[in-house]
């Protein structure tokens, strides 16, 4: 059995203003935050931005980088914050927010998030001893992502998770059928 520790990553600026992609530094004050958490795993990994690298160093964990947790393509819309988005063609915007099939230009939809984070899943190793923790530092996106997965949720339901810096969240692994847990 393996249990799944998702962290969500320290604050950074993008988070704040809504800003989609990028690799922003982390916010001083959230990481000061992170130092105060403590996790102790067989397995450790982050995604490859920034703000999640320094959260995992924050939280004191040696992280295996991993390219697949990295957070959502935003294809052409990368670094631009949703109001300016919507402000300048809100067609578009509002097809990609409501239908998970939708993707930004040159982008990746909801759909594309979720299998990528469900094959990560299905690939990590399986314990050798009775138990295994593993904790995954990562863009709240892949969190919002894994859960859905986990819960079996329809992809639509995305939007509808809200995942703040330096959350956590348990998923249970038991014969490859993901379960989310609550302590």
């Amino acid at each position: 059995m393996t249990t799944l520790t998702l962290v969500a990553h320290a604050l950074t600026p993008a988070l704040r203003g809504l800003v989609l992609g990028g690799d922003a530094e982390p916010d001083p004050a959230s990481i000061e935050v992170a130092r105060g958490l403590k996790f102790v795993a067989d397995d450790v990994y982050s995604g490859p931005e920034t703000a999640a690298q320094r959260t995992a160093d924050a939280l004191g964990l040696t992280a295996t980088i991993e390219p697949v947790l990295r957070d959502r393509d935003y294809g052409e819309w990368t670094g631009q914050s949703l109001e300016d988005l919507l402000a300048a063609d809100p067609a578009p915007v509002s097809a990609w927010l409501e239908r998970p099939h939708a993707a930004p230009p040159g982008g990746e939809s909801a759909n594309d998030l979720i299998t990528r984070v469900a094959d990560w899943l299905s690939d990590l190793p399986q314990p050798e001893t009775e138990r295994r923790t593993v904790i995954a530092v990562v863009h709240p996106a892949v969190v919002r992502a894994m859960v859905l997965y986990a819960v079996e949720a329809p992809a639509e339901s995305l939007r509808h998770i809200d995942v703040r810096p330096l959350s956590t969240v348990n998923l249970t692994e038991h014969s490859g059928i993901w379960s989310l847990t609550f302590n």
